[in-house]
């Protein structure tokens, strides 16, 4: 017997906002135009709460198309003094115009826009186990010094 997949379904978990330093453009590399943004910190809540640690970076492919492939790796520390780590991985894309007044840090409405994650966690703390056993997509918003989401639980 052969059984169909189930559809799976989102559950919201939690809200995320990234702030963000300043862009390093490192050109054209072998992977392709490559940019690196750091994480200055920031804030997890609605669900989850946690605070963003400085340190982590948002390293980004900049295709030939003009869109961007984001891979986010950041940590955050709960109030209990868990230590969580993320990995975020996506693609924003757009009208060029549009991604341009992104990067100049223009205040673009989300709907000219797609930019979709993709998150991963990663934790030593029992209580916050489940989280390592879930996958979680984003809906996300770029402000000229952040990026916020919200993260949906895949079940």
């Amino acid at each position: 017997m052969t059984h169909a997949p189930t559809v799976p379904a989102l559950e919201h978990a939690f809200d995320v906002v990234v702030r963000l330093g300043p862009l390093a453009d490192h050109g054209r590399t072998r992977a392709g135009h490559r940019r690196i943004i750091p994480i200055l910190g920031g804030q997890v809540s609605n669900g989850l709460d946690a605070e963003l640690l400085p340190g982590g970076a948002d390293w980004q492919l900049v295709r030939d198309d003009g869109a961007i492939e984001v891979d986010g790796r950041y940590s955050a520390r709960t109030p209990g003094g868990d230590l969580l780590y993320l990995q975020v991985r996506g693609l924003r894309t757009g009208p060029p115009e549009v991604l341009a007044g992104l990067l100049r840090g223009d205040d673009i409405p989300p709907d000219r826009y797609y930019f979709r994650t993709v998150i991963t966690i990663e934790t030593d703390a029992a209580a916050l186990a489940h989280l390592e056993h879930a996958v979680f997509i984003a809906s996300c918003v770029r402000d000229a010094d952040a990026v916020r989401y919200a993260a949906y639980r895949v079940t």
